[in-house]
Protein backbone atom coordinates (compact mmCIF):
# COMPACT_ATOMS: atom_id res chain seq x y z
CA UNK A 1 0.00 0.00 0.00
CA UNK A 2 1.15 3.93 -1.01
CA UNK A 3 2.06 6.66 1.33
CA UNK A 4 -1.17 9.27 1.41
CA UNK A 5 -0.10 12.43 0.77
CA UNK A 6 -1.91 15.57 -1.14
CA UNK A 7 -0.91 15.57 -5.06
CA UNK A 8 0.29 18.55 -4.41
CA UNK A 9 2.80 17.90 -1.99
CA UNK A 10 6.54 18.42 -3.47
CA UNK A 11 6.96 15.08 -2.40
CA UNK A 12 4.48 13.16 -4.35
CA UNK A 13 6.58 14.30 -7.18
CA UNK A 14 9.97 13.16 -5.83
CA UNK A 15 8.77 9.83 -4.69
CA UNK A 16 6.38 8.97 -7.36
CA UNK A 17 9.69 9.29 -9.52
CA UNK A 18 12.05 7.24 -7.73
CA UNK A 19 9.18 4.82 -7.82
CA UNK A 20 7.54 4.83 -3.89
CA UNK A 21 3.73 4.50 -4.19
CA UNK A 22 1.74 7.47 -3.23
CA UNK A 23 -2.27 7.93 -3.56
CA UNK A 24 -3.88 11.43 -3.21
CA UNK A 25 -7.10 11.82 -1.20
CA UNK A 26 -9.29 10.32 -3.72
CA UNK A 27 -7.75 7.25 -4.55
CA UNK A 28 -7.30 6.51 -0.44
CA UNK A 29 -11.00 6.85 -0.54
CA UNK A 30 -11.83 4.18 -3.01
CA UNK A 31 -9.88 1.47 -0.49
CA UNK A 32 -12.20 0.06 2.78
CA UNK A 33 -9.14 0.12 5.37
CA UNK A 34 -8.24 2.23 7.98
CA UNK A 35 -4.64 3.72 7.05
CA UNK A 36 -2.56 4.29 9.77
CA UNK A 37 -2.25 7.82 10.76
CA UNK A 38 1.60 8.98 10.90
CA UNK A 39 2.08 12.80 12.25
CA UNK A 40 5.35 14.71 10.87
CA UNK A 41 6.36 16.94 13.64
CA UNK A 42 8.75 19.09 11.40
CA UNK A 43 11.30 21.02 13.27
CA UNK A 44 14.14 21.25 10.60
CA UNK A 45 14.66 24.59 8.58
CA UNK A 46 14.33 22.72 5.34
CA UNK A 47 10.77 21.38 5.36
CA UNK A 48 10.38 20.26 2.15
CA UNK A 49 13.73 18.00 2.33
CA UNK A 50 12.90 16.64 5.69
CA UNK A 51 9.24 15.59 3.81
CA UNK A 52 10.68 13.91 1.28
CA UNK A 53 13.18 11.67 3.41
CA UNK A 54 10.57 10.58 6.57
CA UNK A 55 7.85 9.74 3.67
CA UNK A 56 10.47 7.88 1.80
CA UNK A 57 11.18 5.52 4.75
CA UNK A 58 7.64 5.09 6.15
CA UNK A 59 5.35 5.05 2.47
CA UNK A 60 7.81 2.13 1.93
CA UNK A 61 5.90 -0.83 3.82
CA UNK A 62 2.90 -2.89 2.54
CA UNK A 63 0.41 -0.26 4.94
CA UNK A 64 -1.75 2.55 3.67
CA UNK A 65 -0.10 5.64 5.43
CA UNK A 66 -1.90 8.82 5.85
CA UNK A 67 0.64 11.61 6.86
CA UNK A 68 -0.11 14.96 8.58
CA UNK A 69 2.61 17.78 8.69
CA UNK A 70 2.11 19.40 11.96
CA UNK A 71 4.70 22.80 12.77
CA UNK A 72 5.04 24.97 15.71
CA UNK A 73 2.31 27.20 16.42
CA UNK A 74 4.17 30.48 17.09
CA UNK A 75 7.42 29.04 15.10
CA UNK A 76 7.98 31.34 11.52
CA UNK A 77 10.25 29.14 9.45
CA UNK A 78 12.86 31.51 7.02
CA UNK A 79 14.01 28.38 4.82
CA UNK A 80 10.45 27.14 3.31
CA UNK A 81 7.74 29.74 1.73
CA UNK A 82 4.92 30.96 4.16
CA UNK A 83 2.38 29.67 1.05
CA UNK A 84 4.07 25.96 1.96
CA UNK A 85 3.60 25.79 5.24
CA UNK A 86 0.21 27.59 5.06
CA UNK A 87 -0.94 25.51 2.51
CA UNK A 88 0.43 21.69 3.95
CA UNK A 89 1.05 22.23 7.57
CA UNK A 90 -1.12 22.77 10.82
CA UNK A 91 0.01 24.24 14.10
CA UNK A 92 0.30 22.05 16.87
CA UNK A 93 -2.31 24.48 19.01
CA UNK A 94 -5.06 23.54 16.37
CA UNK A 95 -3.90 19.82 15.90
CA UNK A 96 -3.91 19.59 19.79
CA UNK A 97 -6.95 21.61 20.75
CA UNK A 98 -9.40 18.92 17.92
CA UNK A 99 -8.03 15.91 20.09
CA UNK A 100 -7.74 14.23 17.40
CA UNK A 101 -5.21 11.21 17.66
CA UNK A 102 -2.51 9.43 15.92
CA UNK A 103 -1.24 5.86 15.22
CA UNK A 104 2.17 7.49 15.14
CA UNK A 105 4.55 10.50 15.70
CA UNK A 106 7.70 11.39 14.03
CA UNK A 107 9.57 14.68 15.82
CA UNK A 108 12.64 15.89 13.90
CA UNK A 109 15.76 16.99 14.54
CA UNK A 110 16.28 20.81 14.70
CA UNK A 111 19.79 22.71 13.91
CA UNK A 112 20.06 24.32 18.25
CA UNK A 113 21.49 21.61 19.83
CA UNK A 114 23.86 24.28 21.35
CA UNK A 115 21.31 26.02 22.92
CA UNK A 116 20.12 24.97 26.70
CA UNK A 117 16.54 23.01 26.04
CA UNK A 118 15.05 25.91 28.08
CA UNK A 119 16.36 29.00 26.08
CA UNK A 120 14.52 27.33 22.89
CA UNK A 121 11.90 29.54 21.86
CA UNK A 122 9.16 26.87 21.60
CA UNK A 123 10.14 24.68 24.62
CA UNK A 124 7.14 25.37 26.49
CA UNK A 125 4.61 24.54 23.17
CA UNK A 126 7.01 21.26 22.92
CA UNK A 127 6.73 19.99 25.95
CA UNK A 128 2.98 20.25 25.63
CA UNK A 129 3.65 17.70 22.57
CA UNK A 130 5.53 15.23 24.72
CA UNK A 131 2.70 15.42 27.45
CA UNK A 132 0.17 15.35 24.57
CA UNK A 133 1.46 12.20 22.89
CA UNK A 134 1.48 10.33 25.86
CA UNK A 135 -2.32 10.17 25.30
CA UNK A 136 -3.09 11.09 21.48
CA UNK A 137 -0.01 8.99 20.14
CA UNK A 138 -0.05 4.77 20.16
CA UNK A 139 3.88 5.48 19.30
CA UNK A 140 6.58 8.29 19.20
CA UNK A 141 9.93 8.52 17.65
CA UNK A 142 12.34 11.17 18.38
CA UNK A 143 15.22 12.05 16.06
CA UNK A 144 18.61 13.09 16.40
CA UNK A 145 17.71 16.74 18.68
CA UNK A 146 13.95 15.90 18.96
CA UNK A 147 15.28 12.93 20.84
CA UNK A 148 17.50 14.48 23.29
CA UNK A 149 14.83 17.00 23.46
CA UNK A 150 12.28 14.34 24.04
CA UNK A 151 14.28 11.60 26.35
CA UNK A 152 15.63 14.78 28.60
CA UNK A 153 11.82 16.06 29.31
CA UNK A 154 10.35 12.81 30.38
CA UNK A 155 13.54 11.41 32.35
CA UNK A 156 15.78 14.29 33.24
CA UNK A 157 18.67 12.91 30.70
CA UNK A 158 21.31 15.16 29.94
CA UNK A 159 22.84 16.58 26.32
CA UNK A 160 26.74 17.05 26.46
CA UNK A 161 28.88 19.27 24.74
CA UNK A 162 31.08 17.68 22.36
CA UNK A 163 34.83 19.27 21.73
CA UNK A 164 34.38 18.75 18.08
CA UNK A 165 31.42 18.01 15.84
CA UNK A 166 30.75 14.34 15.08
CA UNK A 167 30.17 14.35 11.31
CA UNK A 168 30.70 11.27 9.31
CA UNK A 169 29.46 7.84 8.75
CA UNK A 170 30.04 5.72 11.61
CA UNK A 171 29.65 1.98 12.61
CA UNK A 172 26.71 0.87 14.92
CA UNK A 173 26.78 -2.62 16.69
CA UNK A 174 23.60 -4.61 17.23
CA UNK A 175 22.83 -4.97 21.24
CA UNK A 176 19.90 -6.54 20.69
CA UNK A 177 18.98 -8.92 17.59
CA UNK A 178 15.71 -9.76 19.08
CA UNK A 179 14.00 -6.75 19.05
CA UNK A 180 11.53 -6.44 16.70
CA UNK A 181 12.49 -2.61 15.65
CA UNK A 182 15.71 -4.63 14.65
CA UNK A 183 13.97 -7.28 12.57
CA UNK A 184 16.07 -8.05 9.59
CA UNK A 185 19.57 -5.45 10.80
CA UNK A 186 22.99 -7.29 10.72
CA UNK A 187 25.26 -7.33 13.90
CA UNK A 188 26.66 -4.37 12.67
CA UNK A 189 25.44 -1.60 10.05
CA UNK A 190 27.05 2.28 9.71
CA UNK A 191 24.64 5.75 9.91
CA UNK A 192 25.25 9.27 8.98
CA UNK A 193 26.03 11.66 12.14
CA UNK A 194 25.77 15.24 12.36
CA UNK A 195 25.87 16.73 16.07
CA UNK A 196 27.74 18.79 18.78
CA UNK A 197 26.06 17.21 21.49
CA UNK A 198 26.04 13.44 22.59
CA UNK A 199 23.51 11.34 24.89
CA UNK A 200 26.06 9.28 27.38
CA UNK A 201 25.29 5.51 28.30
CA UNK A 202 26.23 5.85 31.85
CA UNK A 203 23.08 8.93 32.29
CA UNK A 204 20.81 6.27 30.26
CA UNK A 205 22.01 3.28 32.82
CA UNK A 206 19.96 5.10 35.78
CA UNK A 207 16.61 5.13 34.21
CA UNK A 208 14.98 1.79 34.74
CA UNK A 209 12.97 0.84 31.63
CA UNK A 210 15.58 2.30 29.06
CA UNK A 211 16.62 0.02 26.45
CA UNK A 212 19.88 1.04 24.13
CA UNK A 213 19.17 -1.29 20.88
CA UNK A 214 22.16 0.35 18.97
CA UNK A 215 25.59 2.29 19.70
CA UNK A 216 29.00 2.91 18.73
CA UNK A 217 32.00 3.45 21.27
CA UNK A 218 32.75 6.95 19.58
CA UNK A 219 29.34 7.91 19.05
CA UNK A 220 27.62 6.34 21.83
CA UNK A 221 24.22 4.86 22.22
CA UNK A 222 22.02 5.77 19.03
CA UNK A 223 18.50 4.24 19.40
CA UNK A 224 16.84 4.12 22.21
CA UNK A 225 13.52 2.05 23.22
CA UNK A 226 11.35 3.26 25.93
CA UNK A 227 8.78 1.03 26.66
CA UNK A 228 6.61 2.92 29.67
CA UNK A 229 5.95 6.01 26.78
CA UNK A 230 5.73 3.30 23.35
CA UNK A 231 8.29 5.77 22.36
CA UNK A 232 12.29 5.41 20.67
CA UNK A 233 14.84 8.08 20.48
CA UNK A 234 17.37 7.78 17.72
CA UNK A 235 20.37 10.65 18.00
CA UNK A 236 21.86 10.24 14.23
CA UNK A 237 20.21 10.29 11.09
CA UNK A 238 18.82 7.17 8.57
CA UNK A 239 16.62 9.34 7.20
CA UNK A 240 19.81 11.34 5.53
CA UNK A 241 20.01 11.41 1.93
CA UNK A 242 23.49 10.10 -0.18
CA UNK A 243 24.18 14.24 -0.32
CA UNK A 244 22.99 15.57 3.31
CA UNK A 245 26.52 15.54 4.34
CA UNK A 246 27.58 16.96 1.24
CA UNK A 247 25.54 19.93 1.42
CA UNK A 248 26.27 20.51 4.94
CA UNK A 249 30.06 20.41 4.17
CA UNK A 250 29.80 22.41 0.63
CA UNK A 251 27.76 24.92 2.98
CA UNK A 252 30.64 25.37 5.75
CA UNK A 253 33.59 25.69 3.33
CA UNK A 254 31.44 28.04 0.98
CA UNK A 255 31.19 30.58 4.27
CA UNK A 256 34.05 30.09 5.40
CA UNK A 257 33.20 28.08 8.62
CA UNK A 258 35.77 25.72 9.98
CA UNK A 259 34.91 22.39 9.18
CA UNK A 260 36.69 19.07 9.19
CA UNK A 261 35.94 16.44 5.80
CA UNK A 262 33.26 13.54 6.93
CA UNK A 263 34.56 10.95 8.02
CA UNK A 264 33.91 7.77 6.05
CA UNK A 265 31.56 9.56 3.49
CA UNK A 266 33.78 10.37 0.17
CA UNK A 267 35.26 7.60 -1.32
CA UNK A 268 39.24 7.82 -0.44
CA UNK A 269 38.24 10.81 1.97
CA UNK A 270 38.20 12.91 -1.44
CA UNK A 271 35.13 15.49 -1.73
CA UNK A 272 35.62 15.78 -5.27
CA UNK A 273 34.08 12.07 -4.96
CA UNK A 274 29.84 11.26 -4.89
CA UNK A 275 29.30 9.72 -1.91
CA UNK A 276 28.47 6.45 -1.69
CA UNK A 277 25.05 5.32 0.71
CA UNK A 278 25.97 2.75 2.81
CA UNK A 279 22.82 3.33 5.16
CA UNK A 280 19.83 3.39 3.36
CA UNK A 281 18.29 -0.37 3.66
CA UNK A 282 19.12 -0.14 7.57
CA UNK A 283 17.05 3.05 7.15
CA UNK A 284 14.15 1.20 5.18
CA UNK A 285 14.29 -1.90 7.75
CA UNK A 286 14.33 0.29 11.11
CA UNK A 287 11.05 2.66 9.60
CA UNK A 288 9.81 -0.32 8.30
CA UNK A 289 9.39 -2.20 11.42
CA UNK A 290 8.42 0.84 13.66
CA UNK A 291 5.54 1.21 11.16
CA UNK A 292 4.64 -3.00 11.44
CA UNK A 293 5.02 -2.59 15.33
CA UNK A 294 2.35 0.02 15.16
CA UNK A 295 0.35 -1.76 12.82
CA UNK A 296 0.32 -5.00 15.13
CA UNK A 297 -0.29 -3.46 18.27
CA UNK A 298 -2.24 0.01 17.75
CA UNK A 299 -5.86 -0.08 18.13
CA UNK A 300 -8.54 -0.37 15.35
CA UNK A 301 -10.52 2.43 16.89
CA UNK A 302 -8.22 5.73 17.21
CA UNK A 303 -10.50 6.63 19.84
CA UNK A 304 -9.24 3.92 22.11
CA UNK A 305 -5.27 5.18 21.81
CA UNK A 306 -3.67 6.31 25.11
CA UNK A 307 -6.63 5.20 26.97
Amino acid sequence: MPIKIPSDLPAYTVLTREGVMVMDEDQAARQDIRALRIALLNLMPKKIQTEIQFSRLIGATPLQIELSLIRMSDHLTRNTAAEHMEEFYRPFAEVEATGEKFDGLIITGAPIEHLPFEEVTYWDELTRVFDWAKTHVHSTFGVCWGGMAMINYLHGVPKHMLEAKLFGIYPLKNLDRASPYLRGFSDACTIPVSRWTEIRQADLDKVEGLRTLLADAVTGPCLVEDPANRALYIFNHFEYDSDTLKQEYDRDVSSGEPIEVPVNYYPNNDPSQPPTNRWRSHAHLLYGNWINQIYQTTPFDLDAIGA
